[in-house]
C-alpha cells in the first residue's frame, strides 16, 4: 500500500461565471469507478436542463483509473484541464463535475480551458482534502512510571495518540507511519530500558481533519 495521498473528506461546490455563462463545479469523494459513474449520472439528473455537464475522476490511490468527458464541448476543452487539475492538486479518489449554463456568448477554446480548470479550483477549494497516511496501530503497556517517558518520545516524533487507557496499568494505542515504525520500536524500547510491552496491530490509514484524527479504511 502506498504510504500517503491525498483525497476527499468532504465533497464540496464552487461556482464561476464567465461571460454569462455559469460553472458549477460539483466535487465528490468516491472509491471506485462505479461510485464515480453513479455520481457524474446524479448530477446530470440533477442539472437536466444545463448545457453540458463536463466530469473528471481518479481512482485509487496512486492514481490507477483517470477518465474525464467533454459532455459536447470541443474535444479538450472541458475534461483534460479538469483532469489536470485533479492532477496538479495530486488528489485521489475523487470526481467532479462541472454544470455549464450556457450564457449566449462563446467563450473560444483558451476560453473554456481557463472556464473549466477555474470552476474545479473552486470546486476543491470548497471541499475539505485530507492526507492519508498509512500508519501501524501500536499498543504500548506501561506502569505510570514509563508514562511520561513514552509519551515524549512519541511528541518528538509527532507520533498521534489515537487513546490512552488508564487502569492499573496503562495503555496507550499510536499511529505510528510506517516508515517510521522500526525507529519508533527502537526507540520505545530503548526508553524504557525494555519494560513497556508493544502489540502491533493491524495497518491502518488515518488523516487529520480540524486536529481530529479520522480512521479511513482504505
Amino acid at each position: 500500500m502506498i504510504e500517503n495521498y491525498k483525497s476527499v473528506y468532504l465533497g464540496g461546490q464552487g461556482e464561476i461565471v464567465e461571460k454569462k455563462s455559469r460553472f458549477i463545479a460539483t466535487v465528490e469523494a468516491v472509491e471506485s469507478e462505479e461510485e464515480a459513474i453513479a455520481f457524474i449520472e446524479k448530477m446530470k439528473k440533477k442539472y437536466w436542463d444545463a448545457r453540458h455537464n463536463c466530469s473528471a475522476y481518479i481512482i485509487g490511490s496512486k492514481g490507477e483509473m483517470e477518465r474525464c468527458s467533454d459532455d459536447g464541448e470541443p474535444n479538450g476543452t472541458a475534461g483534460k484541464p479538469m483532469l489536470e487539475v485533479l492532477r496538479g492538486m495530486e488528489i485521489r479518489n475523487v470526481v467532479v463535475v462541472v454544470t455549464r449554463y450556457f450564457g449566449g456568448t462563446l467563450l473560444g477554446t483558451g476560453g473554456l480551458v481557463r472556464a473549466y480548470t477555474k470552476a474545479v479550483q473552486e470546486g476543491i477549494g470548497a471541499s475539505v482534502i485530507v492526507e492519508k497516511q498509512l500508519a501501524t496501530k501500536l499498543v504500548i503497556g506501561t506502569d505510570y512510571n514509563g508514562v511520561g517517558k513514552i509519551q515524549y518520545i512519541l511528541g518528538q516524533r509527532g507520533i498521534k495518540i489515537l487513546e490512552s487507557d488508564y487502569g492499573e496499568s496503562v495503555k496507550i494505542t499510536a499511529l505510528v507511519p510506517v516508515s517510521q515504525f522500526g525507529l519508533v520500536e527502537a526507540e520505545l524500547i530503548e526508553g524504557t530500558n525494555g519494560k513497556a510491552a508493544l502489540e502491533k496491530l493491524e495497518d491502518v490509514y488515518f488523516g487529520v481533519v480540524e486536529n481530529e484524527v479520522i480512521l479511513f479504511e482504505k
